[in-house]
């Protein structure tokens, strides 16, 4: 079993002196240096609630661009990429030039976006968006792997496009779709490596995480895709109660919590739901907590 961070792009607790930028940072060295498995940002520009109030985050592929350069191990990826907020094409040739920035460490994972407020403030239509992510997966996916493409849709189009150079890895980096409906699934299916549900905490408590993967198996074997060549991921949330820092007030209530031990045993549980990978939303948000991750995870693959 996999683990790794999320890393907590737009926490108003790190928006201190300095910047959020230092203190993202040094999530991510502290999870390299620390054994995790991967780190990961959200992909949003802005969060809006009813009242109008706004709330800020760090642009992804910038952050993710820059951690690459402070890493060597870890794999890093977008949980996911709102792909409406970028051209396909481009999309496709920005992920090639991270893969090679981070030396073939980068997933490409993929969505279809969910906040309309973000939608309407940057832009970007929000209608049909499952078909427009159709659509935009018919020039992403045959550009990472073939580097060529020529494709006309309703909303998307690629003329002969061509990704030069080629990138790190011959058959591009994976690519991992976050998605719980029928048509995302299927999408699922045909195009991606990983899959990736969210968020969780104990592994007892997950129940529609059960019923999702027996939603998406049942999808793989209408497609003729044997469910076993996808690698199941899922977002969890961890809390470790005996360390104080950055970010406890938007604590979810079903977090994982207690000293690494304990939350070992917890990770590993989601063995017997043949997750392979873990994506941790981390309280608080420290280095400390990230090395007590670290500890977590040793435990979590000794049991998995």
């Amino acid at each position: 079993m996999k683990i790794g961070l999320m890393l907590p792009l737009g926490e108003p607790a790190l928006q201190g002196e300095g910047g959020a930028y230092p203190r993202i940072r040094a999530l991510a060295v502290a999870a390299e240096e620390h054994g995790l498995d991967s780190v990961w940002g959200a992909d949003h520009v802005l969060f809006r609630d009813g009242s109008g109030e706004t709330a800020g985050i760090e642009e992804c592929f910038t952050i993710l661009t820059a951690v690459a350069a402070v890493t060597s191990r870890v794999e890093i990826g977008p949980l996911v990429l709102a792909v409406p907020f970028r051209n396909p094409a481009m999309t496709a040739k920005m992920a090639t030039t991270l893969d090679e920035v981070s030396g073939g460490r980068f997933v490409a994972g993929l969505g279809c976006g969910w906040h309309e407020p973000e939608f309407e403030a940057f832009g970007y239509p929000f209608d049909h968006r499952v078909s427009r992510f159709d659509e935009a997966l018919q020039i992403i996916v045959p550009l990472l792997r073939t580097r060529r493409v020529d494709f006309h849709g309703r909303w998307h189009s690629a003329s002969d496009a061509e990704i030069v150079p080629p990138g790190p890895r011959p058959g591009g980096p994976p690519i991992l779709i976050a998605g719980k409906g029928p048509r995302m699934l299927r999408l699922v299916a045909r195009h991606a490596d990983w899959w990736n549900a969210a968020w969780y905490g104990p592994p007892e408590t997950a129940h529609n995480l059960d019923e999702r993967i027996r939603n998406l198996e049942a999808i793989c074997a209408e497609e003729g895709r044997d469910p076993s060549t996808l690698t199941l991921t899922a977002g969890v949330t961890v809390h470790f109660p005996h360390l104080r820092g950055a970010g406890d007030d938007d604590l979810p209530e079903e977090a994982m919590a207690g000293d690494a031990e304990t939350v070992g045993r917890m990770l590993a549980g989601y063995a017997a739901k043949r997750i392979q990978h873990l994506m941790v939303h981390l309280w608080p948000r420290t280095p400390e907590a990230v090395a007590e991750l670290g500890r977590a995870a040793e435990v979590a693959r000794s049991l998995a």
